[in-house]
């Protein structure tokens, strides 16, 4: 069995694969960049616990981040826990992604797991969208390379911006009632930043099928997704909330010889 980690800025999302295409099951922890190797190890021992995963079936382990400050930790507590070295996104490993003029190395771990996860389920050209602390869109040509994309204030970004600088509005949750005309206050504020989020998807899908081609696929991940594709106008996106774990694998399998 492979564990895979991707750890983003806001949480850290967890999956055991039982060989390729069987995911057994994903979880996520909150990021605490300040938490040792060890709490780590003991959260993630009591997630396997909880999913009936024996430890000792785990062979492998494979960790991307984009915090500095779990480059040390994380692989600390996989190594703690399965006894074997992790492979580690960054360090050398080969992504089998092309990107245009540049190394792979030179684009952030998320950016590279989720192109390389749309690439393995989905046919180029390839728009991905990944709502997490910040939101990204990537752009995949034809050709299967990377092209470019765009970084864009997540939403809990933006409504962290309006209850901390404006005194009369309050920190808000993203679920609840969406109206795009209200008398609630919080319910305008939530309103405003998911559907501005789903507007621009449709903005910034039109305006990337003009460069890559109109039959280009979109897909959309991250934790915030849900919320947002529900109201676009745009047809046929595909949520996917397992595109960076199954990225991941893609790039173990193609490093675990080296291993």
């Amino acid at each position: 069995m492979l564990f895979a980690v991707d750890a983003g800025n806001t949480n850290i999302v967890l999956g055991v694969f039982d060989g390729p295409d069987r995911l057994l099951f994903t979880s996520r922890v909150v990021t605490d960049p300040l938490m040792t190797g060890d709490q780590y190890a003991g959260i993630i021992a009591n997630i396997l616990s909880l999913y009936n995963i024996p430890r000792e079936k785990i062979t492998d382990s494979i960790v991307s981040t984009v915090v500095p400050a779990l480059m040390q930790s994380l692989p600390a507590a996989l190594k703690l826990l399965f006894k074997s070295e992790p492979l580690v996104l960054g360090r050398g490993l080969k992504s089998g992604l092309k990107v245009r003029g540049l190394s792979p190395d030179a684009l952030g771990a998320d950016l590279v797991c989720g192109a390389v996860g749309a690439l393995k389920k989905y046919p180029a050209p390839l728009i991905v969208f990944d709502f997490g602390t910040a939101t990204t869109v990537s752009a995949i040509d034809r050709d299967g390379v990377f092209i470019g994309g765009t970084i864009i204030p997540g939403i809990m970004i933006s409504l962290k911006a309006l209850s901390s600088t404006a005194a009369l509005l309050k920190d808000i949750s993203p679920n609840g009632s969406i109206s795009p005309i209200s008398l609630d206050t919080a319910e305008c504020m939530r309103s405003g930043s998911i559907l501005s989020a789903a507007y621009m998807m449709d903005g910034m899908i039109q305006s990337f099928r003009e460069t890559l081609g109109e039959d280009a696929f979109v897909v959309a991940t991250g934790g915030l997704s849900s919320l947002v594709v529900p109201h676009c106008k745009t047809a046929g996106i595909v949520r996917d909330d397992t595109l960076l774990l199954d990225g991941l694998y893609e790039i173990f399998a193609l490093n675990s010889n080296n291993k």
